[in-house]
C-alpha cells in the first residue's frame, strides 16, 4: 500500500475545472481586445479628446444685423446696454438655490422679487410664462435696463451677488421710426433652447446656447441672415483652470441687414388711421345692436400693384416690440396674452379670416362672365328673391330694375348675385350634381388665388377658405357623429334642428350655400392680404403676385447677399374686356351714386383714378358686422378690415381716404406733390457707402408736421387699444333658402357661427349715408350723413 493520499478527482470535478479555465481565458481575450480597440483602434480619437479637456472655449455673440425699412430707416437695429444677469447653475448650489441672493437684487434693482424668480425658472410642461426657455447653462437676462451705478455695485459686492452678473451688451432695439410700430411684422426674439441647439448640430448653421434667435414676423423669416455667425476663442488650460495660452481664435461675423418694402412714413399713416377709425366707431351707435360698435380689432394693407411688395401692414391693437428685449416681465407678458387683450401678438393682416362680403363680388362676376352671362346683360335688381318658399330682400327693399353687372357692384345690388349664383346651381344639378360639375363659382374662386396661403415671407400665414364640394364633404366627414347624436336627442331648439338636417345631408351643396358664397357670406373665409392681391390685379393689368415685405439681404460690409425680385403667382381669369369692365365699375363705387361715393366726394379722380368695393361681412348671435373696404389706384392697393365696426364705406372710408390723401399729397381736392409721401414706388435700394453703411434716405418735403398728417389734424390714437380678430368665429353657413323642396335650414356644427344671406342687415346702422347723398365737392374729409340709412355694401 501506498501512503500517498488519494486526491478524489473525479471526471465531474475535472469538467468543472475545464470551465473555469476557459472563462478566465476568455475574460483575458476580452480585456485585451478592449485594451487594444482603446489605446489602438480609438488611440488617435482619445487623445484628441483628452487634449481638449485642457482647452476651454469663451463664446462671442455676433451682432445681429438691422431691419431697415425701403429708405434704408432702421426699424430694428441694436443699442449698448448695461444687462445684468443671472448664471442660474451657481444660484442652484448655494443652500437655498440663490433665493437671498435674488431678493437682494430684487431690491437693488427695483423690480419685484416675484418677476425675478419668474424669469429664472426654467419653462416646462407645467411652468406657465414667464419662464426661461433656453438653456439652463446660459445666463439669464433679468434686466437691460441696469445703471451704471447698480452695475457697479454687482461688481464691488461680488460676494452679495454670487451668479449675477452685470456686463455691457449689444441688445435689440425697435425705434419706432416715425412712429410706426410695425410690431407684428418685425416680430420679436427669444432664447434658443436646448432642443434647437440639438436639433441645428449638423446642419449649416448651428445655434449656440448663448444665441437669440426671431420667434415671429421677419425677425423669424430672416433669422438665418440676421444672426450671423458666433465668435470663439479657446484656451489651453492647466489642471487648475488657469490659462496658459490662446489656442484659436474665430471671431464674430455680424449678420447681415435685411432690406424691407416697407416705408415707415406710410406705415404711420395706416397705423394712426386704422386705430383713429376703431375708436370712432366705438363712439358710433348700432340701432341694430342698440349699442355702439364693439370694433376690437383691425388691419390694414398697403401693396404695390406691379410687384405685389407691401408698403404698410397694420394690425390691430398691436403692441411695443421693446418689451421682449432683456426678458419680457410677467405684467408686459400678462398684458399681451391676458384673455381681454384680444391676442395683439396676432398679424391680422395675414392670420385674421372672415367672410368678405360685397368685395367679394367682383370674383363672382368674373365667375357669371365666364359661365357665359354677358358683363353687360340685363340682370333684375329687384327688392327681393324668394326661394325655397323664403323670401330675402334687397337693401331697405330697394329696387333698382334691370341693370348690368357692373351697375351691380356699384350699388351692391345683392339680389342679381343670388339670381346667378342660383342659376349656376341649378345648371350644376341642384342638390344632385352632375357628375362633372362647372362649379364655375368655386372654380374662379380659386384661380383668383383664394382658398390658400399668397406665400407672403411672413411666417403663420392663415390659408382663408373656398367652401367648394370637397370642402363641405370633409366637413360633413368630421361633424357627422356630433350632428347624428344630437338629431337622435329631443331637443327642438335650432341647434338640434340644423343637426338633424346635417346629419343625413350636410355634405350636399344647397342653393342658399351657394347664395352666401356669392356675396362672400357664409363659410368662404379670406385674409386682408389675399383681397389685397385679388385688387392688385385689377390694378395691375390681371397679374396676381407673391407678396413681399423683404426687398434684400446686404452684408456688414455692404455687399449685396441677395435681392428678391417680384415674384407672379399666376393671372386672375378674365378677359382683358372683363378686366376693363370690372375697373370701370370699381371707379363707379366712389364717383356718382357708388356705394363709397359719399365718403371720396371732391376726390381729384381725373388726376389720380381711385376705384373701390365696400363689403358688410354679417355675423351671427350678437356679433356686430365687419367692415371691409377694397381700394386701389394704378399704384398701389389699400385694404382695411375693422371687425364689429359697421358697414365698408361707414367704418373705413374715413380712414381709407385718409392714407390716399398722405400718399399722394392730396388736400381740400388738390394735389401738392411736395405733401405727397409717395407717389410712385420705390424703385432702387438705399444707396450703400464707402463703408459699407446703408445709408438712410431723408425725406425732402419742407414741413416735417406733413409726415403722415392727413387726417385733419386728428391725433394719433396708441395702437394696444383692446380689440379681437376681425371676423374670427364668423365662419359657419347661413342659408338664406333652398330649392323649392329641399328648403331647410343652414348648415350648423362647432364652427357654424356666420350670418345669413346678404352683406347688411335687416335695419339701419348708424354713420352711413344713402348712395344718392354724396358730400359737397371740395369737402376733404365729407361728415357723416344723418344715421338713418344704411349701405346696402
Amino acid at each position: 500500500m501506498t501512503n500517498i493520499p488519494e486526491t478524489g478527482r473525479t471526471s465531474r470535478i475535472t469538467i468543472r475545472l475545464v470551465v473555469i479555465q476557459i472563462l478566465v481565458f476568455s475574460l483575458l481575450l476580452t480585456l485585451g481586445g478592449r485594451l487594444w480597440y482603446l489605446q489602438i483602434r480609438q488611440g488617435d480619437e482619445f487623445a484628441a479628446e483628452a487634449a481638449g479637456n485642457h482647452v476651454q472655449q469663451v463664446v462671442q455673440s455676433a451682432v445681429r444685423g438691422a431691419i431697415l425699412d425701403a429708405r434704408g430707416v432702421p426699424i430694428a437695429d441694436n443699442e449698448t446696454r448695461l444687462v445684468v444677469s443671472v448664471d442660474r447653475s451657481q444660484l442652484s448650489r448655494l443652500p437655498d438655490d440663490g433665493e437671498e441672493v435674488l431678493a437682494r437684487l430684487a431690491e437693488l434693482l427695483e423690480m419685484s422679487v416675484e418677476d425675478i424668480t419668474n424669469q429664472v425658472r426654467l419653462c416646462d410642461a407645467e411652468t406657465p410664462q414667464p419662464c426661461w426657455n433656453g438653456s439652463p447653462y446660459q445666463p439669464i437676462p433679468i434686466t437691460d435696463e441696469a445703471t451704471t451705478q447698480q452695475a457697479l455695485q454687482i461688481r464691488e459686492r461680488a460676494e452679495d451677488f454670487p451668479g449675477v452678473s452685470a456686463e455691457p451688451t449689444a441688445v435689440r432695439r425697435y425705434p419706432a421710426p416715425d412712429g410706426a410700430r410695425t410690431a407684428q411684422v418685425l416680430g420679436y426674439l427669444s432664447p434658443v433652447t436646448d432642443e434647437e441647439v440639438q436639433d441645428t448640430e449638423d446642419t449649416d448653421a448651428p445655434l449656440l446656447r448663448s444665441d437669440q434667435i426671431g420667434r415671429s414676423g421677419l425677425e423669424r423669416s430672416y433669422d438665418s441672415y440676421l444672426r450671423g455667425d458666433a465668435g470663439v476663442t479657446r484656451y489651453e488650460v492647466d489642471k487648475f483652470g488657469r490659462v496658459l495660452g490662446e489656442a484659436e481664435n474665430q471671431p464674430a461675423e455680424a449678420g447681415a441687414n435685411v432690406v424691407t418694402t416697407i416705408d415707415t412714413r406710410v406705415q404711420a399713416v395706416v397705423e394712426r388711421e386704422l386705430v383713429a377709425a376703431m375708436e370712432e366707431a366705438r363712439n358710433t351707435y348700432d340701432d341694430i345692436s342698440g349699442r355702439n360698435y364693439e370694433a376690437e380689432a383691425g388691419s390694414a394693407v398697403v401693396l404695390e400693384n406691379d410687384t405685389g411688395r407691401v408698403v404698410a401692414m397694420a394690425s390691430a391693437p398691436d403692441y411695443d416690440p421693446n418689451v421682449w428685449v432683456g426678458g419680457i416681465s410677467s405684467d408686459d407678458y400678462a398684458a399681451l396674452t391676458d384673455e381681454d387683450a384680444d391676442d395683439p401678438l396676432l398679424n391680422r393682416a395675414i392670420q385674421g379670416q372672415g367672410p368678405p362680403g360685397s368685395t367679394f363680388k367682383v370674383v363672382t362676376t368674373a365667375a357669371a362672365v365666364n359661365a357665359g352671362h354677358p358683363f353687360d346683360g340685363r340682370y333684375n335688381c329687384s327688392s327681393d328673391y324668394d326661394i325655397g318658399g323664403q323670401t330675402f330682400r334687397n337693401f331697405e327693399s330697394s329696387s333698382y330694375g334691370p341693370i348690368s353687372l357692373g351697375r351691380a357692384i356699384e350699388v351692391s345690388c345683392n339680389t342679381v348675385f343670388y339670381r346667378i349664383a342660383h342659376e349656376e346651381w341649378r345648371a350644376d344639378g341642384g342638390i344632385d350634381p352632375v357628375e362633372n360639375p362647372d362649379d364655375w363659382l368655386f372654380r374662379t374662386a380659386h384661380e383668383f388665388g383664394l382658398g390658400e396661403r399668397t406665400g407672403i415671407d411672413l411666417p403663420n400665414e392663415a390659408p382663408g377658405r373656398i367652401p367648394d364640394r370637397q370642402w363641405k364633404q370633409e366637413y360633413w366627414e368630421a361633424n357627422e357623429e356630433s350632428w347624428c347624436e344630437l338629431a337622435e336627442t329631443d331637443r327642438q331648439d335650432y341647434t338640434a334642428r340644423i343637426a338633424r338636417e346635417n346629419c343625413t345631408e350636410g355634405m350636399k351643396m344647397r342653393a342658399g350655400d351657394m347664395l352666401n358664397f356669392s356675396i362672400g357670406q357664409g363659410d368662404v373665409l379670406v385674409t386682408p392680404i389675399q383681397l389685397a392681391t385679388v385688387y392688385a390685379a385689377l390694378g395691375n393689368g390681371g397679374t396676381l403676385y407673391t407678396p413681399q415685405v423683404g426687398r434684400a439681404v446686404i452684408a456688414a460690409d455692404g455687399e449685396i447677399v441677395e435681392e428678391f425680385e417680384p415674384q407672379p403667382a399666376g393671372e386672375i381669369p378674365v378677359g382683358e374686356g372683363t378686366l376693363e369692365d370690372l375697373r370701370e365699375a370699381t371707379a363707379g363705387v366712389v364717383t356718382g351714386d357708388g356705394s363709397a361715393a359719399w365718403r371720396f366726394g371732391g376726390w381729384p379722380q381725373n388726376e389720380i383714378p381711385l376705384r373701390a368695393k365696400t363689403g358688410t361681412a354679417e355675423a351671427s348671435g350678437d356679433q356686430q358686422t365687419t367692415s371691409w373696404l377694397a381700394t386701389y389706384t394704378d399704384d398701389y392697393t389699400v385694404v382695411m378690415t375693422i371687425a364689429q365696426a359697421g358697414t365698408g364705406s361707414g367704418a373705413s372710408g374715413p380712414a381709407v381716404r385718409n392714407i390716399w390723401e398722405a400718399i399722394y399729397g392730396v388736400s381740400g381736392g388738390s394735389v401738392n406733390e411736395d405733401a405727397a409721401l409717395l407717389p410712385e414706388p420705390h424703385r432702387d435700394l438705399p444707396p450703400i457707402d464707402e463703408t459699407g453703411a446703408i445709408v438712410p434716405q431723408e425725406d425732402e418735403r419742407e414741413a416735417a408736421g406733413q409726415a403722415g398728417d392727413a387726417d385733419g389734424g386728428q391725433e394719433a390714437a396708441d395702437g394696444t387699444a383692446p380689440g379681437g380678430d376681425a371676423g374670427t368665429g364668423v365662419a359657419g353657413p347661413g342659408t338664406p333658402g333652398q330649392e323649392a323642396g329641399q328648403a331647410g335650414l343652414p348648415p350648423g356644427g362647432p364652427q357654424d357661427t356666420a350670418g345669413y344671406a346678404g352683406d347688411t342687415g335687416p335695419g339701419p346702422a348708424a354713420g352711413d349715408a344713402p348712395p344718392g347723398a354724396p358730400p359737397g365737392p371740395g369737402e376733404n374729409s365729407p361728415p357723416a350723413l344723418p344715421p338713418d340709412r344704411r349701405q346696402n355694401e
